[in-house]
């Protein structure tokens, strides 16, 4: 069972980073004049990586445990 949280932490990290990345595109959209609302979109996907990163870290947690 601790390879398959390990397994699913790693999944989260490699997640994590690519919201990360996706946010980074929409600030610079942001900087660029983008059409629409591109900051209001990292902002979403910043807190969405928040949640990635907080799920990350509890189930480190669970293997303490």
């Amino acid at each position: 069972m601790a390879g398959d949280v390990e397994d699913l932490r790693q999944r989260l990290a490699d997640i994590s980073s690519e919201i990360g990345d996706l946010a980074l595109a929409r600030l610079r959209a942001a900087l660029d004049g983008a059409e629409g609302d591109p900051a209001a979109q990292e902002r979403r996907l910043t807190r969405a990586r928040r949640s990635v990163d907080k799920a990350y870290h509890l189930l480190g947690q669970a293997e303490d445990v």
